[in-house]
C-alpha cells in the first residue's frame, strides 16, 4: 500500500491520501482522543501517537494535526498506523452511514431567509468546499443572521494561520458577489 502525503496551508497539519475511500459520505472531525476512541478505530489509533492533536476524515483523505515534534519524527508513525488499519480490514468508523458530523447539525436562520440560505449552501458546496478539501479541510454552514454567515472550519482549516484570510477575502467576497444580502462571514466553533 502506498500512501501519499501533501502539505496543507496549515503547517501543523498534513494530508494523507491512502489511495482508498476513507468516508463514503460526509466528514468526521476529531479534536481529542476520547471522542475518537468511541467513534473510529482509525482515529483512535492515530491519537495513540504522541503529538497528534486532531484527525479529520474526508472522502479520500485523512488530515492529521500535530503539536510538538516536527513531521520528520511523526510522519513514519502516522503512515504506519494508517497502513496497518487499512490492511486489517477494520472499518474507519464504528457505525456505517453518515460520519460523526452532518451538515445539518446546529443550523440556525430565520425561515424568511430560507431561499438565501439555499443559495449560500449551494455556493459553499459547489465553489468553496471542493477547494478547501484540496487543502485537507472542510467548511460547513452553521447559520445566517442579520447579514452574517456563520461557518464552521474543520480539518486543516481549523487553526490554520491563513483561515482568516480565506474567510474574509475569499469566501466573504464570493458570497457578497452572488448574495448581496450577505454583509460578512464569521467562524464558529
Amino acid at each position: 500500500m502506498f500512501i501519499q502525503t501533501e502539505s496543507t496551508p496549515n503547517p501543523a497539519t498534513l494530508k494523507f491520501l491512502p489511495g482508498k475511500e476513507v468516508l463514503l459520505e460526509g466528514t468526521a472531525d476529531f479534536r481529542d482522543a476520547d471522542s475518537a476512541a468511541t467513534a473510529s478505530p482509525l482515529a483512535g489509533r492515530l491519537f495513540e501517537i504522541p503529538g497528534v492533536t486532531g484527525v479529520f476524515f474526508g472522502y479520500d483523505f485523512i488530515t492529521v494535526t500535530k503539536d510538538g515534534p516536527d513531521w520528520q519524527h511523526l510522519k513514519p508513525a502516522i503512515l504506519g498506523a494508517i497502513m496497518e488499519h487499512f490492511m486489517s480490514g477494520a472499518p474507519v468508523m464504528v457505525k456505517a452511514g453518515p460520519a460523526a458530523e452532518t451538515s445539518l447539525t446546529g443550523e440556525f436562520y430565520d425561515k424568511a431567509d430560507e431561499e438565501l440560505v439555499i443559495t449560500i449552501k449551494e455556493l459553499l458546496d459547489t465553489r468553496v468546499r471542493p477547494a478547501v478539501a484540496q487543502d485537507g479541510g472542510d467548511i460547513t454552514f452553521r447559520g445566517f443572521e442579520n447579514g452574517t454567515v456563520f461557518l464552521h472550519m474543520k480539518g486543516a482549516c481549523a487553526g490554520c494561520p491563513s483561515s482568516t484570510a480565506t474567510l474574509k477575502h475569499g469566501i466573504q467576497n464570493l458570497l457578497r458577489h452572488f448574495v448581496p444580502e450577505v454583509q460578512q462571514v464569521e467562524q464558529v466553533s
